[in-house]
């Protein structure tokens, strides 16, 4: 028989549960206080459930509980770079960022990527299964109990496409701000995509108040098709009326994530033609030195060419900032610290 996914399964879920395995609707409030706020390792925990409940619910159960591989951190700025292990034995990184403002956790939605975004190392190798909302939810949960304190903040931007994972992601979501969990603000709450604009016009339809970021990363279609392929199935102007369509819809400011790579979108007929691309929508953008990879010739853009392309968009009229670079002596762009530990896997 196969067993029931447990921290997957949402509050009015849980209650069907009970009632199915012979229990009463009231045992949903218990466990799931267990596992989203108290957010016990296991059933042996839950103290005020019978003995016999306990291995009733073992037995018919799987436990999502993720292993803390690796934790690194960061001597420049305290960011902590995460490795956590699944059941199955796969592994995905998670990254604990802290500001004045809070501790904000970027997660993985997917053991891999197929987007195959060109300076992205999570993309190297593919995609190999998606995550479940449990499995989300379970890396802020070890994150907090490894910290002692609170997350407020979540960017749903580490490995994996979230709008790949479309069912899991809205999911996870819904069970991140439910006030049975966490309860963590839908406002403070981000979605990164590269642009599956079906999925974004889906998502404006939620009736989330969650931010969406599109990793849109150059100013027109020829640039964009050579470093992000799904611009080969979107085309940009889609992609950019899709945010059009969620501000519409849910009167949240869009976020464009562009990597500045040198040489390649950098330059100021680059930003001239951005702001033409993206002016009129109540936007920001964050300006990102891409990451050297390995694996890829892409180099980082001079500082004094990041801030050309950022007074040239803030003289048009843009809101423009320049990402803060967290954790670059640990590894901190997504994907590269589980790629380091593959890789050493595959040697030893």
């Amino acid at each position: 028989m196969e067993k029931t996914d447990i921290k997957s399964l949402d509050y009015d879920e849980l209650k069907d549960f009970f009632v199915s395995i012979g229990e009463k609707p009231f045992r949903a409030k218990q466990v799931y206080q267990w596992i989203h706020e108290k957010q016990a390792d296991g059933f042996e925990e839950m103290t005020n459930l019978s003995k016999n409940l306990r291995e009733k619910l073992a037995e018919t159960c799987e436990y999502t509980c993720l292993e803390n591989v690796q934790t690194l951190v960061s001597e420049l700025d305290g960011t902590r770079k995460y490795l956590f292990r699944l059941s199955d034995g796969y592994v995905v990184e998670s990254v604990l960022m802290r500001y004045q403002h809070g501790n904000s956790v970027c997660i993985s939605t997917q053991v891999g990527c197929r987007m195959g975004c060109r300076f992205c190392a999570s993309t190297i190798g593919g995609k190999t299964r998606d995550l479940t909302a449990g499995e989300m939810l379970d890396q802020i949960y070890r994150i907090q109990k490894d910290i002692g304190e609170r997350v407020s903040n979540l960017v749903m931007m580490g490995t994996g496409e979230p709008l790949d994972n479309y069912d899991n992601a809205v999911k996870f979501i819904r069970m991140l701000s439910d006030e049975h969990g966490l309860n963590i603000s839908q406002r403070n709450i981000t979605l990164s995509t590269c642009g599956i604009v079906p999925r974004m016009r889906q998502l404006a339809d939620e009736g989330f108040q969650i931010t969406l970021a599109l990793s849109l990363h150059a100013p027109n279609q020829e640039k964009r098709k050579a470093l992000l392929p799904i611009a080969g199935k979107y085309e940009i102007h889609e992609a950019v009326d899709a945010c059009r369509y969620y501000y519409e819809k849910t009167g949240r400011r869009i976020t464009f994530e562009y990597s500045l790579v040198g040489g390649q979108n950098d330059s100021k007929e680059d930003a001239k033609q951005l702001y033409e691309l993206i002016h009129g929508i109540n936007c920001h953008v964050n300006l990102i030195p891409v990451n050297p990879v390995k694996e890829r010739s892409y180099v980082q853009s001079e500082r004094k060419v990041i801030v050309e392309f950022k007074n040239k968009l803030e003289n048009c009229g843009i809101n423009v900032t320049i990402r803060r670079e967290m954790g670059r002596d640990i590894g901190g762009a997504c994907g590269q610290l589980r790629k380091s530990y593959m890789d050493k896997e595959k040697k030893e």
